[in-house]
């Protein structure tokens, strides 16, 4: 037998396509070896033996939409903060992210970019992509996003921006609007990016023309519902193809509005996000978001002219909330919390609990609180 065979057993698991009340899971360095029923379990000498004793395991959470946390922004430029707010999402349950920028200058943008890239070339990292949000947005939408930065689409900058990232940008978001904005929306593609509409005033009729296929935290820096024109918010709505960010703090989006949009989107067409920045897991206070002042209270926060300017939300709290919000599965849970941006993002090796996937998954005691995580085999607990 190889070193390192560990096996957990007694397990409710949900691996992302089925429920065993009562299974196990065999791992041996980086990757699952065996899933099963209990009844098909067989002890093999030398492996360590982990019993969730009932718990529930969970694959490892995907945030596609974080800008930092505990006291990390990405825009610090940091690599060695990257490695350290990696290991502080753990605890959430989350075992990977996309590394989310800001819209700012164009010199922190590239240094940003160019620190996910020295930080992933580490292998210490969770991260398997980068997020850039901005700067190709509308002005009109900018929410917590800069104004004095904001153009629009330039091909050649944002090429020289993807090849800094080590070739990592995953995600867009964009208003697809903008003058050169079908231009745009080809090179992402080409390059398998997704195109995200975002931060956009743009009209249904505009996005019939674009070849978006996501949505940056759905109702939030966009144009909303309105019973003369469905907007951004409506297009998303309508689109079966589109998949519809949402931050399910009930701050930025109420509850009820969650649970509409699960019931016209279904849980295959929503993925929860954290949209976290620095003050995450900080005491309130002032805080900061792409050199601008954030004040945290009670949970909200927000700049100084009171627009909201990301979340201080875990996704453990989000995969609890949105079962609260909408009556949803501990499946359907875990379809937006991890299988949704895996399929999306041909993040091949995520996602799910199988047989030759990495050993990314969380163990969740009977109120869906984290007690442990494993990335890659390892084992992480909170607080240690």
């Amino acid at each position: 037998m190889a070193l390192g065979q560990n096996v957990v057993i007694n397990a409710n698991l949900f691996t992302g396509d089925e429920n065993i009340a009562n299974g196990f899971l065999r791992f041996e360095g980086k990757k699952i070896t065996e899933i099963g029923d209990m009844n098909q379990y067989q002890p093999e000498q030398d492996e360590k033996v982990i019993d969730a004793g009932g718990n529930i395991v969970i694959p490892g959470m995907i945030d596609v939409h974080i800008h930092g946390g505990y006291g990390v922004d990405v825009m610090d430029a940091d690599p060695e903060k990257l490695v350290f707010l990696s290991e502080q999402l753990l605890q959430e349950g989350v075992t990977t992210f996309f590394a989310t920028t800001i819209t700012q200058d164009y010199p922190a943008i590239e240094a940003a970019l160019a620190s996910v890239k020295k930080a992933t070339e580490t292998g210490k990292t969770t991260i398997k992509g980068v997020h850039l949000e901005g700067p190709f947005i509308s002005e009109k939408r900018a929410g917590a996003q800069p104004l004095e930065f904001i153009s629009a689409p330039d091909i050649d900058l944002f090429l020289q921006w993807h090849e800094a990232s080590g070739k990592q940008i995953k995600l867009v978001t964009y208003a697809p609007e903008k003058k050169g904005a079908r231009e745009f929306e080809d090179v992402m593609i080409k390059n398998g990016i997704v195109p995200s509409m975002g931060h956009s005033d743009a009209v249904r009729a505009e996005l019939l023309e674009s070849k978006t296929t996501h949505a940056t935290h759905l109702y939030n820096g966009m144009r909303g519902l309105h019973h003369r024109e469905a907007g951004v918010a409506g297009h998303a709505l309508l689109s079966p193809h589109i998949q519809a960010e949402i931050i399910a703090d009930g701050i930025h989006v109420h509850p009820d509005m969650v649970n509409l949009t699960y019931k016209l989107k279904g849980a295959n067409g929503i993925v929860l996000i954290s949209d976290a920045m620095r003050a995450k897991g900080l005491p309130d206070g002032e805080s900061e978001l792409g050199g601008q002042k954030v004040f945290v209270k009670n949970g909200e926060c927000r700049l100084e002219n009171g627009s909201l300017a990301g979340s201080i939300l875990t996704m453990d709290q989000a995969f609890r909330n949105i079962i609260q919000f909408t009556g949803c599965s501990i499946a359907e849970a875990v379809q937006m919390t991890s299988g949704n941006q895996a399929k999306e993002f041909g993040l091949t090796s995520k996602g799910f609990l199988k047989k030759d996937m990495d050993a990314d998954f969380a163990i969740m005691n009977q109120n869906l609180e984290v007690i442990e995580t494993y990335h890659l085999g390892n084992s992480y607990r909170k607080g240690e």
